[in-house]
């Protein structure tokens, strides 16, 4: 009697054991590549399962559905864009450690975010709480590293709240700041210029901007 060769099926989507590790940190990962790459209307979750790899139930058990996995992808990609609670501007002066703190923002950004901010702006529509999120939070939590370096050289250089850059007006101070830094370049990525071109111009712009806003907030900081 011939003996049963048949092997026994595996379950799908099962990973092998050199990548069973933190699943929902591979299914972010996966997910944002197909997000960034397809858009949210033409990502499938299948797709996501098979880059992962993990099995639908398992994101399921993580995700309520795309559209909350969608948000978690977008989320985690402003959290780290925004992260500087470990980042030390470089430099003695206030205008080098703004030129520091700009062109690291600058180069952040430009490297990725355009894709994010893509994306954003085509689903707005269906996520406009979102769509929000990813300006403000950009925005908001990157001004605030700049708001210490202003609020660090305020302490040192002069005596209480006084001037543009008090503990009272450094966040918004900071803001202006990286209305003007930022926001320049972020344009230019988005209407398709070369992100390799830009960021060769990044340490010139980003020291031009820096002047001008010291300058405009008519303090001498000094060289």
């Amino acid at each position: 009697m011939a003996k049963n060769t048949k092997r026994p099926q595996t379950r799908l989507g099962r990973p092998p054991k050199d990548l069973a590790g933190d699943a929902k940190s591979r299914i972010l990962d996966a997910a944002q590549q197909v997000f960034l790459k397809r858009g949210y209307q033409s990502a499938s979750v299948d797709e996501i399962a098979e880059l992962a790899p993990a099995s639908k139930p398992t994101i399921y058990a993580h995700f309520d559905g795309k559209e909350a996995l969608f948000e978690a992808v977008i989320a985690r990609i402003i959290t780290g864009l925004t992260n500087f609670e470990h980042y030390a501007p470089r430099g003695r002066t206030v205008p080098d450690k703004l030129a520091s703190v700009g062109t690291e923002l600058v180069q952040r950004f430009l490297e990725d975010t355009v894709g994010v901010t893509r994306v954003t702006i085509a689903e707005a529509d269906r996520f406009p709480a979102l769509s929000r999120h990813v300006h403000e939070a950009g925005r908001d939590r990157a001004a605030a590293a700049v708001s210490d370096v202003l609020t660090n050289a305020a302490d040192a250089v002069q005596r209480g709240p006084k001037g543009p850059f008090g503990s009272k007006r450094g966040l918004a101070t900071a803001q202006i700041f990286m209305d003007l830094i930022l926001l320049p370049m972020l344009m230019r990525a988005l209407m398709g210029e070369d992100a390799s071109h830009l960021q060769k111009e990044v340490p010139k712009f980003v020291r031009e901007r820096v002047n001008f806003f010291l300058a405009a907030c008519e303090t001498d900081w000094g060289q």
